[in-house]
């Protein structure tokens, strides 16, 4: 199950942690883990490398954090936009992703 937790700040997601593997099908294979992953390093390396905002980020196998160490409206945004985009892929797929959000 890939799980993914979005952080809110004044309506706003600031960051985000997505855990796990969503065991869809085998590894390299999977498109469920696949539509997930590139979707996040997407939203991610939007933020950090094209709008150039600074953040805390961690990365390893199964498991992506990041939070902005600013306001960035841009960011949130982009941020939203993948909040949104894994909640349509929840509803497909919805014994292999869970989202949810802390405020």
């Amino acid at each position: 199950m890939i799980k993914a937790v979005f952080n809110i700040r004044e309506g706003k997601p600031y960051g985000f942690t997505v855990t796990g593997h969503s065991g869809f099908g085998e590894a390299g294979s999977d498109i469920v883990c696949a539509a997930v992953s590139s979707a996040v390093y997407m939203a991610v390396n939007t933020v950090t490398e094209i709008l150039g905002c600074e953040a805390d980020a961690d990365v390893k196998d199964g498991y992506m954090k990041i939070l902005l160490c600013g306001e960035s409206s841009a960011a949130s945004d982009i941020f939203d936009g993948l909040l949104l985009h894994l909640r349509e892929l929840s509803e497909e797929y919805p014994d292999f992703i869970r989202i949810s959000t802390e405020v």
